[in-house]
């Protein structure tokens, strides 16, 4: 069971709001040391009931936590793993093609699939042609 402070003891722990109240005049800005203040004692006891002891709006009260923890990290955090990329296989193609006029091997070093798709082609186009002059 979470305890629940009083206001009094929440207006407290934010030392100076209430004489910065009863000071400041009209719309003036809160300071941001009473803000940074407001934003630890939300942390801890949550931000609705902070609000409330404060009399303070809750939109504002989380863009003091926001920003307080934003301004915390400056520092970026070490990276626990960094992935090395190597360069990729030399990759091999061996081809041998046996017809009646005797044997043909192939022997290709550094293919792409690009590389041996025209290769077929070509050697497709070139039986096919010959097949047709018989």
């Amino acid at each position: 069971m979470r305890f629940k402070p009083s206001e009094a003891a929440l207006c407290g722990r934010v030392a100076g709001w209430e004489p910065w109240r009863k000071m400041r005049r009209g719309r003036d800005p809160i300071p941001k040391r009473l803000g940074a203040a407001a934003a630890a004692v939300a942390r801890e006891h949550g931000i609705n009931p902070t609000s409330k002891a404060l009399h303070l709006e809750l939109k504002k009260l989380k863009e003091f936590v926001q920003s307080a923890r934003a301004t915390k990290r400056t520092v970026p955090p070490t990276p626990q793993f960094v992935e090395l990329m190597t360069p990729p296989t030399v990759s091999e193609c061996v081809i041998e093609l046996e017809g009646r006029h005797g044997k043909m091997r192939i022997q290709w070093r550094g293919m792409t699939a690009a590389d041996l798709a025209q290769l077929s082609r070509m050697i497709i186009e070139q039986t096919r042609f010959r097949s047709r002059r018989r």
